[in-house]
């Protein structure tokens, strides 16, 4: 190859590159970078079998994201911890591996065959995020130019995985409140304008239970703000661990709290609402500090559109009937 031609290949390789960046890293959202990785692996490698794994530093464990080919299909539920495999290993040390290896699944025949595995991390300033596995029976070893476009494919997708993964934490802090890690009342109203829209058009109810700790200033005032706020993070677990996974429970604000619970009509929801009035009045809080003290909360229930005809109309009443309850008995429920 002479200097024209070697120029011209390598001019060639950086545009390949530069469009593998460009189209893998000009996402935010995690699932639409892996379809993106996904169709350059198939367009660029066309491996017999390839998959992506992401790393759970706190389980310290892999989990498949993408498997592609017929080999692949039972591992796509699978778990791997990082203390086995050849997948683990490079995850553990943060270094590719290429190797070669008779197929197992071929040693009954009389003819065994090889294959030919790539193994590559997905690391960005020097943390390992997953690994990407390629595994050829049919085509053969991988060449030189097959690992580099691997190794800048894996490349580009550390850093488009990190975008994401930090883009989703912004967001996620955002709309969750800090010291309960419920939603907080700005993600409330955007998933009830969401849901009053879909009750609309599908002829559903949305509920929603308003409650308020009874006596709570007390509780700061003995105990002091720093068991206050512990033991707002210890009711909105409560809340979070007895209602069902499509129930939204929300921090309204101060020692006020919101489950809002689509497809629900108000029957249900006052169902629903005793039994968390009864889990609340049994259970201990601030135990951790010796204190072991009991708290009850007033709550007020309406739903949309049995009662109100919009977003605003449903806080107002739900919010009033739990003042209803709050002003007299407390500890009880109340329903416009």
């Amino acid at each position: 190859m002479d200097t024209q031609e070697r120029k011209t290949d390598i001019m060639h390789q950086l545009e390949t590159f530069s469009e593998i960046g460009k189209t893998i890293t000009s996402s935010l959202n995690l699932k639409e970078v892996l379809q993106r990785v996904m169709r350059e692996m198939e367009r660029l490698l066309k491996p017999d079998n390839w998959s992506l794994l992401l790393l759970d530093e706190k389980r310290k464990e892999l989990r498949f994201e993408i498997a592609v080919g017929k080999k692949l299909e039972k591992y796509r539920e699978q778990k791997l911890r990082i203390d086995e495999g050849l997948a683990g290993r490079v995850a553990r040390e943060g270094k590719p591996i290429i190797v070669e290896e008779i197929d197992s699944e071929s040693t009954s025949g009389k003819r065994m065959s090889k294959r030919y595995i790539a193994c590559i991390p997905l690391k960005t300033r020097g943390r390992c995020l997953g690994v990407i596995e390629l595994v050829n029976t049919d085509k053969g070893s991988f060449s030189d130019d097959e690992i580099v476009l691997l190794t800048t494919i894996a490349d580009y997708t550390a850093i488009a995985i990190e975008n994401a993964m930090l883009f989703k934490r912004v967001e996620e802090l955002t709309i969750t409140d800090d010291l309960t890690q419920l939603y907080n009342s700005r993600y409330m109203h955007k998933y009830m304008d969401y849901e009053i829209e879909r009750c609309k058009r599908y002829g559903c109810s949305l509920s929603m239970i308003f409650m308020d700790i009874d006596y709570f200033k007390e509780i700061n005032d003995r105990y002091g703000h720093i068991c206050g706020s512990k033991l707002l993070f210890e009711f909105a677990r409560v809340l979070k661990e007895n209602t069902r996974s499509i129930d939204v429970p929300c921090r309204y604000g101060g020692d006020e709290f919101v489950i809002l619970m689509p497809e629900t009509p108000k029957d249900n929801a006052l169902i629903v609402a005793e039994k968390l009035r009864e889990i609340i009045n049994h259970t201990e809080f601030l135990s951790e500090e010796g204190i072991n003290c009991h708290v009850t909360a007033s709550m007020g229930v309406a739903s949309f559109p049995e009662d109100a005809k919009n977003k605003l109309e449903l806080i107002h009443l739900a919010d009033k009937a739990m003042y209803s309850i709050k002003n007299t008995s407390k500890n009880g429920i109340s329903a416009i």
